[in-house]
């Protein structure tokens, strides 16, 4: 669903879709997502530009800043094996951000979209299950569905299945809540400003009322909360949650 601002604000629709090769739908998640990767790679691209030994600029600064934090978030939290898992988890969490905070410009995100944290929940538990057969092999992964006794086996298939389910839930859920109550915002503030205004006599009253003027100002304030705080939050848990699950799988390998 989606977000249209028509009259004194909100409406709900299905996004947009542009019909391309017959049958094939370019959405608007699509094409925003497209735009995320653009934006990521753009910005890679800038600041790895001239690298230098020495006398390095601000720009360069910024960007070793960044891969140290990443290199001690994965380490940190994973072990010094896991190192080559540092590109994949800073793609996850620089796309996951970026795609949260894309609202901001008044595009629609991608992760209000359930189906971009689906996708990549897929990811993350093929890694989980992958990271599962290393360790314990074929047979201590079917044996551990059995345990602690063989009654178990169907919850710990639904377990297994369930890990995927709640990490797209989780994000989807908290990224699309903060737009419907920012939207529920605006439209409030837009009924009560017709509502007030349309008091003034006259035609001034009704040219004014029509003007949403006291949605200005509080719901940039939440906004503050809903994209910004909870689009950061968001990506973070999300990669937390990829790495500690991996992490956990491994076991004492």
């Amino acid at each position: 669903m989606n977000i249209n601002i028509t009259g004194p604000r909100v409406f709900w629709t299905a996004p947009w879709e542009v019909p391309i090769l017959g049958k094939f739908q370019l959405s608007e998640t699509i094409l925003v997502s497209w735009l995320v990767m653009a934006i990521i790679t753009l910005t890679c691209i800038i600041l790895t530009r001239n690298l230098k030994v020495e006398n390095i600029s601000k720009r360069q600064a910024l960007a070793e800043f960044i891969v140290e934090k990443l290199d001690n978030f994965v380490i940190g939290n994973m072990g010094e094996r896991f190192r080559y898992m540092i590109p994949f988890v800073g793609a996850l969490f620089a796309t996951s951000l970026v795609s949260n905070l894309i609202s901001l410009t008044g595009l629609r995100s991608p992760t209000a979209d359930l189906s971009t944290e689906a996708g990549w929940a897929i990811v993350v538990f093929i890694m989980i299950t992958h990271q599962k057969l290393k360790t314990n092999g074929l047979g201590g992964y079917l044996k551990g569905f059995t345990e602690p006794i063989f009654v178990m086996t169907p919850f710990n298939i639904l377990g297994e299945f369930s890990t995927p389910v709640s990490m797209a839930c989780r994000h989807f859920g908290n990224i699309f809540s903060g737009i419907v109550i920012n939207a529920l915002i605006y439209g409030a503030l837009a009924v009560v400003s017709s509502a007030i205004l349309g008091l003034i006599p006259g035609a001034v009253g009704a040219v004014i009322s029509q003007i949403p003027i006291f949605s200005v100002g509080l719901p940039a304030i939440t906004s503050v909360y809903f994209d910004w705080f909870t689009g950061c939050m968001q990506a973070f848990i999300f990669s937390m949650l990829t790495i500690m699950y991996i992490a956990v799988e491994a076991g004492d390998e």
